[in-house]
């Protein structure tokens, strides 16, 4: 039986507020905490309507500050958005404040749009080594307590307060083969995002596995892959709620960013070939239905990866079926054989 975590992108609902995103993020965590899940990950992204997770190290220590027991972190930060150091003083806070259950994931996508990137003072440049490098970097700031500070160092004149000395775990975050051969090399666990990106899935995994070599960190590869789950207590039931991320995906893709829409009745069948083999392909690691048929999803999902943990989202516009998808999700893992 492997882990199931969730992934929380605090979406905004159409006609709702960020305030009341955050309100149900920590309902969800409470929830999730009950259930069983085993951590608790937030998105870094910005300028978008329906994301409410900007402030991602804030958004964590409202969550890891509700909650006692799940691992709460970053999936991910992105990290040419930030100064290394800022981001391990900002980790060396939340780990000092809620020890030993801080995680910290780190992709190298803007999160956002080229004109938020400028906003933001990010440099768009395309040196390939550069996110390597930042990585090294901010995992060297905590020192020989935490994996990766044998493979580079800073200025020894910079420390980050807090952070040094703090053992954090790190994670490489992916939806191409590039964070697959660096967290292979690092000694990282990998999360690849094929909930909405699977193309490379198996080949990413593939190539982690085989090129892993041991750190402090980890002595085995470690993967965890994203899973879109909409469950309820009917596949109809299920199919709908499913629509208010089909909308939002095809709304983002056509460049029309939008807070999370209200489900819509047999949507997929009003759009154009164009859009529904669109969701076709970035959703299609995902299960929709009722109990029985989300189960058969997972199950095949895990035997055809052998992910060894699973991140599940779930984009859904009402929060009472939203938690009800997860517990749910929950209850199929204990008997998943």
């Amino acid at each position: 039986m492997i882990p199931f975590s969730v992934l929380d992108l605090s979406p905004i609902l159409q006609g709702s507020t960020a305030a009341q995103s955050f309100r149900d993020s920590l309902d969800l965590a409470q929830h999730a905490e009950r259930w069983g899940f085993n951590r608790y990950w937030l998105a870094e992204h910005h300028g978008m309507p329906g994301i409410a997770s900007a402030a991602t190290s804030v958004l964590i220590g409202h969550v890891a500050g509700g909650t006692s027991t799940i691992r709460v972190g970053a999936g991910g930060i992105m990290l040419p958005n930030h100064s290394p150091l800022v981001i391990a003083e900002q980790f060396g806070t939340l780990e000092s404040l809620y020890p030993g259950r801080i995680d910290l994931g780190l992709g190298r996508a803007p999160g956002s749009d080229q004109v938020t990137a400028r906003a933001m003072r990010r440099n768009l440049s395309t040196d390939p080594d550069e996110f390597p490098r930042d990585v090294v970097e901010l995992m060297s700031y905590f020192s020989s307590a935490t994996a990766g500070s044998e493979v580079g160092t800073h200025d020894k004149r910079v420390m980050a307060v807090p952070g040094n000395g703090l053992n954090i775990p790190f994670w490489i975050l992916g939806s191409s083969l590039f964070g697959a051969q660096l967290a292979a090399a690092l000694g990282l666990p990998y999360a690849f995002a094929s909930h909405f990106a699977p193309g490379y899935m198996m080949q990413a995994i593939e190539i982690y596995r085989a090129n892993f070599r041991p750190s402090r960190q980890l002595d085995k590869p470690y993967v965890m892959l994203g899973f879109n789950v909409f469950a309820a207590d009917t596949d109809e039931e299920a199919a709908f709620r499913a629509t208010s991320m089909q909308q939002a995906f095809v709304n983002l893709r056509s460049g029309r960013p939008a807070q999370l829409p209200p489900p819509l009745e047999d949507y997929p069948n009003r759009v154009g070939p164009q859009e529904r083999a669109l969701l076709n392909s970035v959703l299609s690691c995902s299960a929709i239905g009722a109990p029985d048929t989300v189960r058969a999803s997972l199950k095949a999902f895990i035997e055809r990866t052998g992910t060894n943990e699973l991140m599940i989202t779930s984009q859904i516009f009402d929060h009472a079926a939203r938690l009800r998808s997860y517990d749910i999700t929950a209850d199929l893992r204990t008997r998943l054989y």
